[in-house]
């Protein structure tokens, strides 16, 4: 097939590196069951590390990174989709070792496609994307946890980024009270604005000092986070409250004590949106399409890109400096 469409395009062949917009052609993508025509894609984490020589994220080069797309059906071998349906595709191994959502079609497995739910636009979807997806599962696994409102304060670290931000939208409109933490003291507005009751600095969850155990603060928390903030954020969780961590921003390694645990049967719950199970990834987003449907998608949105702005839009989450969701129109 000659038909050329546009693509995001990271390269590596040993010391160069570089990151374009280039044109394929559909018989450039990779093999799959369904081919999209992508309306829309948004940045992760993920997708900034692609974007960098040492990000250790991308499996092999070339690449088309983006590992969030919604979009239109153009063709499909499996008949749970037809031409038309509008999709959903997250995670798995799109945008790392499958080419993903940075382009205008994307070819994927159709066990990684999810029907567009009922209540949701493509856009609204991808405003949500893997950041949303990411909240919305945390909140959930929190509740099935036995976490309800009338327990107290939950805390939500990392909280102007997308999890964060999801977050804090989520568990307000669900009627918790929320404290939202933060090193940004400008973006205290912005987190009432969506939710947080509360704001508290990094430095009360964690001042350089792990204790074994420290004051109970919080009923819950949503950890974007990980490494030593999460340790001591562990200590300061109510008795049988629960931790639902999904990032490490601030380091791999945990060195905590077993008391929390055994002490006061804290749980850690580890939140994977990349293989979630599709029975749990379908409930979660007819979820954002139902209880959880937010009237202030638009608030979380940065900004809006084109696909030629991709290269400049994608170190801001590698610097700390975004806040809430970048989503890209490519159709």
């Amino acid at each position: 097939m000659t038909q050329l469409f546009n693509a995001l395009v990271v390269d590596k062949h040993e010391e160069d590196f570089s990151v374009q917009v280039k044109q394929l052609t559909l018989n450039d993508l990779p093999e799959g069951d369904v081919l999209i025509r992508v309306h829309y894609s948004g940045i992760n984490y993920k997708d900034s590390l692609a974007s960098i020589p040492n990000g250790n994220i991308v499996q092999s080069y070339p690449m088309i990174p983006g590992i969030d797309l919604a979009g239109v059906v153009e063709s499909s071998t499996d008949d749970r989709f037809k031409p038309g349906d509008e999709v959903i595709a997250t995670s798995y191994e799109i945008g790392v070792s499958h080419f993903g959502g940075y382009s205008e079609y994307a070819s994927v497995k159709s066990e990684w496609v999810v029907p567009l739910p009922e209540g949701l636009s493509l856009k609204e979807a991808m405003i949500i994307g893997t950041a949303g997806f990411t909240a919305a599962l945390s909140v959930q696994r929190l509740e099935e946890n036995h976490l309800s409102s009338e327990k107290g304060k939950v805390l939500v670290t990392g909280a102007t980024g997308g999890v964060g931000s999801f977050a804090i939208s989520f568990l307000s409109k669900l009627g918790y009270e929320v404290e939202a933490s933060t090193g940004k003291n400008e973006e205290h507005a912005y987190l009432k604005s969506i939710g947080a009751t509360s704001i508290v600095s990094r430095e009360e969850v964690y001042d350089g000092k792990i204790r074994a155990l420290g004051k109970q603060k919080w009923a819950a928390a949503v950890d974007p986070v990980g490494g030593e903030p999460l340790a001591s954020l562990l200590s300061q969780i109510d008795y049988g409250g629960s931790v639902a961590v999904s990032g490490l921003t601030a380091g791999t390694k945990i060195p905590t004590a077993v008391f929390p645990f055994i002490l006061r049967g804290v749980n850690l719950l580890g939140i994977d949106s990349v293989y979630c199970p599709m029975e749990t990834r379908k409930k979660v987003w007819d979820r954002l399409a139902n209880d959880l449907k937010l009237s202030n998608l638009e608030q979380l949105v940065q900004q809006e890109i084109s696909l030629h702005e991709l290269s400049d839009a994608l170190p801001t989450l590698l610097k700390g400096q975004a806040r809430g969701r970048t989503i890209v129109k490519l159709a």
